[in-house]
C-alpha cells in the first residue's frame, strides 16, 4: 500500500513508523508542516521533539508543506491518515475533499465552535465535520488505547478502525494490523469518537484525584462513573452502548486515566499541586486535548440535556471557578441517586 500520514507529531510519526515496518512492505510518506522539523528528521532519522531516541525506518520518507500541497501526493495514495490536532481537522478535510482514497483521522475531541457562532453553539465530532465540509469523502477514525511511544517501539497495542464505510475499515486494517498492532473494525463511528473525546476530560479528573492522594477507591469510582457519563452522551448522540465497553471506551479511558504517559492525567496532577492551568500546559511540551475539548464536551452535553457532573467539575476547575479540593467536594456532596440513572 501507498500510505500518506499528514502530521508529524508523536502519534502521526508513531503510526508512520509502524506502517513502515509492516511485513507487507508499505510505501509510507510522513508529511510535516514545518520545513525545519522535516529537514531535521531527514538528517537525524529521528523525531527528536516528539519521539526522542526512536529511529525512523530507512523506508519512511519525510516531506513538508501546507495541506493544500497534499493533493499532488494523495492522488496516488491508497490511504491518507490525518494526524493533526482537532483544531486542524476541518482545514485538512477541506483540502482533501476531492481525495478518492480512504481518509482516516487520529485526533480525539469535539471541535471548538466556529468563529461568529452564538453562545448556544457547540462543537462537532470529526465525522460531523466531514459531513459538513467533505460529504463525498470515504472517511473514518483510528482510535483506541495507545501511547505513541509504545507503538513506535513496537510494543503490543490494539486499536479500532471506525467508519460507516467498509472500504475505510479494511484499508486501515491492511495498513496497520500486524504482529504488534491489532486493528479491529467497528461501524459505530459515533461511539468510537465520543469515547476518544470524553476520556481525555475524565483523565484530567483522575489525575486530580491522584494528585490529591485521594486513594485508589476514589480513582476507581471516578473511572467507573466517568464511563457512565461517556456512555450517556454517546447514546444521546446515536451511539451503541456496547461500544463503550470496548477499546475506544473503557480501554482508552483506563489507559488515559491511569497511565504515566498520559498528558491529560498529568494536567490534573499538576493542578492538584497548585500549578495554574497555563503552567501545567506549558510544562507538557505537547498538546493535552482534554484541556481544549472539556468545554466543548460539556456544551454538547448541555445542549442534549445529558448530565455529566465529572466533566462539569473539570470545566469549573479549568476555568478557575473551583479549587481542586472544591471540585472533589462538589462531586461528593451531590444528592444520592440510583447507580443506573
Amino acid at each position: 500500500m501507498k500510505i500518506m500520514v499528514f502530521g508529524a507529531g508523536a502519534w502521526g510519526t508513531a503510526l508512520a513508523i509502524s506502517a513502515s515496518r509492516h511485513p507487507a512492505g508499505h510505501a509510507v510518506q510522513l508529511w510535516a508542516r514545518d520545513p525545519a522539523q522535516a529537514e531535521a528528521m531527514r538528517a537525524t532519522r529521528e523525531n527528536a521533539r516528539y519521539l526522542p531516541g526512536i529511529a525512523l525506518p530507512d523506508a519512511l520518507a519525510v516531506h513538508f508543506g501546507p495541506a493544500q500541497a497534499l493533493m499532488a501526493w494523495v492522488e496516488a495514495a491508497d490511504l491518507v491518515v490525518v494526524a493533526t490536532p482537532m483544531a486542524g481537522l476541518r482545514g485538512t478535510l477541506v483540502a482533501l475533499q476531492a481525495c478518492r482514497a480512504p481518509v482516516a483521522w487520529l485526533c480525539k475531541g469535539f471541535e471548538a465552535p466556529q468563529p461568529g457562532a452564538d453562545a448556544q453553539a457547540f462543537g462537532l465530532l470529526g465525522h460531523e465535520i466531514r459531513a459538513q465540509v467533505a460529504p463525498a469523502l470515504l472517511a473514518g477514525v483510528l482510535s483506541g488505547p495507545s501511547f505513541a511511544q509504545e507503538v513506535a517501539r513496537g510494543q503490543p497495542t490494539a486499536l479500532v478502525a471506525a467508519s460507516e464505510h467498509a472500504r475505510v475499515r479494511e484499508a486501515l486494517v491492511a495498513a496497520f494490523h500486524s504482529a504488534t498492532l491489532r486493528v479491529y473494525g467497528n461501524d459505530d463511528i459515533v461511539g468510537v469518537e465520543v469515547g476518544g473525546a470524553v476520556k481525555n476530560v475524565l483523565a484530567i479528573a483522575t489525575g486530580l484525584c491522584d494528585g490529591l492522594n485521594l486513594g485508589l477507591n476514589a480513582r476507581a469510582a471516578l473511572i467507573t462513573r466517568g464511563l457512565a457519563e461517556m456512555t450517556r452522551l454517546g447514546v444521546a448522540l446515536g451511539a451503541k452502548a456496547e461500544t463503550f465497553m470496548g477499546l475506544s471506551g473503557l480501554g482508552d479511558l483506563v489507559l488515559t486515566a491511569t497511565g504515566d504517559l498520559s498528558r491529560n492525567r498529568k494536567v490534573g496532577q499538576l493542578l492538584a499541586q497548585g500549578k495554574t492551568l497555563q503552567q501545567a500546559v506549558d510544562s507538557l511540551g505537547h498538546v493535552a486535548e482534554g484541556v481544549y475539548s472539556a468545554r466543548t464536551v460539556v456544551q454538547r452535553a448541555r445542549h442534549l440535556g445529558v448530565d455529566m457532573p465529572i466533566s462539569e467539575g473539570v470545566v469549573a476547575l479549568l476555568d478557575g471557578r473551583l479549587r481542586p479540593d472544591q471540585a472533589v467536594a462538589a462531586l461528593m456532596e451531590r444528592e444520592p441517586k440510583g447507580e443506573l440513572h
